[in-house]
Parts: structure tokens; sequence; C-alpha cells
């Protein structure tokens, strides 16, 4: 969840399966790896744009038949 995304932030200060800038500073970058890492990242925030659009829609009906 969203929630979990940051708290992991918050606590490790980098993206969960992502490696930290000192990470990659010492050991630098596998091209191909981080490729696949990103690319999961940007499904992982469509999913979440996803979810957050169909909460949205809910809570507006909600309201729309509170009035």
């Amino acid at each position: 969840s969203i929630y979990e995304v940051e708290k992991f932030i918050n606590k490790n200060k980098h993206l969960p399966n992502v490696p930290s800038a000192q990470n990659v500073n010492e050991n630098g970058v596998d091209l191909i790896e981080m490729d696949a890492i990103l690319l999961r990242q940007v499904e992982e925030i469509w999913l979440h744009l996803i979810e957050l659009k169909k909460e949205n829609k809910e809570l507006r009906e909600i309201i729309k038949q509170q009035k």
C-alpha cells in the first residue's frame, strides 16, 4: 500500500527494491537490473493510481448522495 511505501521511505530514505544512493555510489549499478527495477516501480505507481482513482470515484458518489 502507499502507506507501507511511505513508511519504508521514511525509515530507509529510498524506495523499496531500489538501491540507496550510497549503495549505488559504493557498488555502481547494473543498468539492465536498474531498468527492470524502474519498470516495476512505474507499474506499481500505475496500480496505486488506478486504486486511488477508484477510491476517489467512490467517495465522490458518497458525497453526491449526501447532497
